[in-house]
């Protein structure tokens, strides 16, 4: 059974590790998580296919509800605490808090969904998961024929 395992790990070649926080940093920048020359995005939320300066590819990204769920969790603590201390430490009226919350929660989640989204999809990159680990040439199965 030993034999059977070893067999498998010397099948399988070993890719260089990626770091992490570079890739995230470009990605928060909304810059290809390879090269960090290329855009990330081609629309507000949309990943582009690759990276037209390294050809990276790029579509692989699952990045789903992981972004909203990380500006939710960061706005909500802003606001909140920014709210909560406006209303220890001042005197407003109520329609200036009605006025002044929905629309520091509106923008700030507009201003962070995007580079929120690229730090996953650079994390995603660095870490090789769902499908960025995979080679080109290997996706057809020709390296994998090859190497037998």
């Amino acid at each position: 059974m030993t034999s059977v395992s070893s067999e498998r790990s010397d099948a399988v070649p070993r890719a260089a590790p990626r770091e992490a926080w570079p890739a995230v940093r470009r990605g928060l920048a909304c810059r290809c998580p390879n090269c960090g020359e290329g855009r990330l995005f081609g629309r507000f939320l949309k990943v582009v296919e690759a990276c037209d300066h390294c050809g990276a590819e790029l579509h692989h990204h699952r990045a789903d509800d992981f972004p909203p769920y990380l500006t939710i969790f960061v706005v909500g603590h802003v606001v909140v605490g920014a709210m909560t201390i406006a209303s220890t430490e001042t005197d407003w009226p109520d329609w200036v808090h009605m006025a002044i919350w929905p629309a520091l929660t509106l923008l700030l989640s507009l201003l962070l969904i995007q580079p929120l989204k690229g730090a996953v999809v650079g994390f995603q990159w660095a870490k090789r998961m769902h499908g960025f680990g995979v080679e080109p040439a290997s996706r057809d199965g020709a390296s994998r024929q090859a190497a037998q």
